[in-house]
């Protein structure tokens, strides 16, 4: 399966809007919307996968640039995206080294 990359989302537009949409291009097998973690607005953007690069390649070259509910879309064969930093967690009562700023 191939991700593509949808960015310039209205805010409004759900999962089922934009596969709705889509669909009429190529087939959607899975979609992410990235919502805000506390509001869950759309922030704007969402990762569809399709079933294949040419499906994937004919979404990009229709919808890329394309003006849909007011908003100018940006669409592109997703590269892949960064892993997340690995965060040390720290269990209660452990103690944490810091450096001492130097005066």
């Amino acid at each position: 399966m191939i991700k593509i990359f949808v960015g310039g989302l209205p805010p409004e537009v759900s999962e089922i809007d934009l596969v709705t949409f889509i669909s009429n291009y190529a087939e959607v097998v899975t979609i992410k919307m990235v919502r805000d973690k506390v509001s869950q607005k759309s922030k704007g953007y969402a990762f569809l996968e399709m079933k294949n690069q040419n499906e994937a390649e004919k979404a990009v070259s229709s919808l890329n640039d394309m003006i849909w509910k007011g908003n100018t879309l940006t669409v592109k064969i997703s590269e892949g995206v960064a892993a997340k930093p690995q965060v040390k967690r720290f269990k209660p009562g452990s103690t944490v080294k810091t450096k001492r700023p130097r005066i």
